[in-house]
């Protein structure tokens, strides 16, 4: 019996597929891609030097069309001469039983007409992103948001070929199917637009279509998950309440996981201050079992996952896991003292981590001082 319950495989009872482990790598930005969107070796060769401990490893989001780019770097499945390079990838990561995921999605409205070669931005509705220098975005047409589901779905399709064990779809992070979702994005009036319910439709049909082509395309037990921001600060924006309805809605599709996007795995709201009740909780506490549960960030000891873990089906460590790619081995190891919490810049080569990967990580984080980087003597 393995020390920690973490270290415990996990069985999706939907599909037949069993993890190793429950320790999952989350989609992080790398930004090595083409300008086109193939993968590179650069990419090839850091997946490759991250994968092969942990029981998932989920990439970089994709884009599912060409007006679904949201930045440079940003790898494709949005056509067919993309399989070759996926294929790559797939086969990079699945290492020592590792599965495979990649994340899918569109950008909608977070991107730029620089990044797209000119096109506008497209979202829900015209409504520009409340955050310095954003366009604001043309709305979809009916047969517009028709065709983007068909997208989804044929993005899928390209995972199955390229030998992916499961697709995300990004419905976190402001982007194109949380811009449906949120009322601040979504000023429709027509069925795509609405109250709570109507908002949803598009995320909810864009499940279908995933889940049908799972079931018409695979030839092997395929995962399908989906990933969730639980609120926003927009105003109007989604709050916890919308959030539990449109959990509700999804732990009744043919969905394998549920993947909530937060910035600590305790975090309470950020809307309400007054409300003290952790989100992942409650969440948690709505899926009562239909879904097994991602839950990420603030993790970095053994110790913190094993809190996680003891309440929620799988726990997944984002930059842990680039500063310690060899972390499950390490614990799986007994060798917890050896696990490395900082990273020196000259340790970025032998960890694979390009420069616009690790200036990303620095923009992120909100400069190097929040970075856990040993600088030299």
């Amino acid at each position: 019996m393995p020390k920690y319950q973490f270290l415990q495989p996990l069985h999706f009872s939907k599909k037949d597929v069993t993890l190793k482990n429950r320790i999952v790598i989350p989609p992080m930005t790398e930004q090595m891609a083409f300008h086109d969107g193939t993968v590179t070796q650069d990419q090839l060769r850091y997946y490759s030097l991250h994968t092969g401990g942990v029981g998932m490893y989920t990439t970089a989001v994709a884009n599912v069309n060409d007006l679904g780019k949201g930045f440079e770097g940003e790898f494709s499945i949005a056509h067919d001469e993309d399989i070759p390079g996926l294929t790559r990838l797939a086969n990079a990561i699945k290492q020592n039983g590792t599965k495979a995921i990649v994340q899918i999605f569109s950008a909608g409205r977070m991107t730029s007409s620089q990044v797209l070669r000119g096109q506008q931005p497209v979202s829900a509705s015209a409504v520009a992103a409340p955050r310095p220098g954003m366009e604001t975005p043309r709305a979809l047409t009916g047969a517009e948001v028709q065709q983007t589901i068909k997208d989804f779905g044929a993005a899928v399709h390209r995972a199955i070929v390229a030998g992916f064990d499961g697709v995300e779809l990004h419905g976190a992070n402001t982007y194109l199917l949380q811009q449906f979702f949120s009322p601040h994005s979504n000023r429709r009036t027509d069925d795509w637009g609405g109250n709570v319910q109507a908002r949803m439709r598009f995320p909810l049909a864009v499940v279908d279509e995933a889940a049908r082509v799972v079931a018409a395309d695979a030839d092997r037990p395929f995962l399908l998950g989906y990933r969730i921001s639980p609120e926003e600060l927009e105003k109007p924006g989604i709050t916890i309440d919308d959030t539990l309805q449109l959990v509700d809605a999804l732990a009744e599709k043919p969905l394998d996981y549920l993947h909530v996007s937060n910035s600590d795995v305790w975090r309470t709201s950020i809307r309400d201050h007054n409300d003290q009740r952790v989100v992942n909780t409650l969440i948690k506490e709505r899926l009562a079992g239909r879904l097994p549960m991602i839950v990420v960030s603030g993790m970095r000891t053994p110790a913190m996952v094993a809190k996680a873990a003891e309440v929620f089906d799988l726990v997944a460590l984002g930059k842990e896991s680039l500063i310690e790619p060899q972390w499950v081995e390490k614990v799986q190891a007994g060798e917890e003292s050896a696990i490395r919490y900082a990273v020196a810049e000259s340790d970025l080569p032998e960890l694979g981590i390009e420069p616009p990967f690790w200036q990303m990580i620095l923009r992120t984080a909100g400069g190097a001082e929040n970075v856990p980087v040993v600088k030299p003597d």
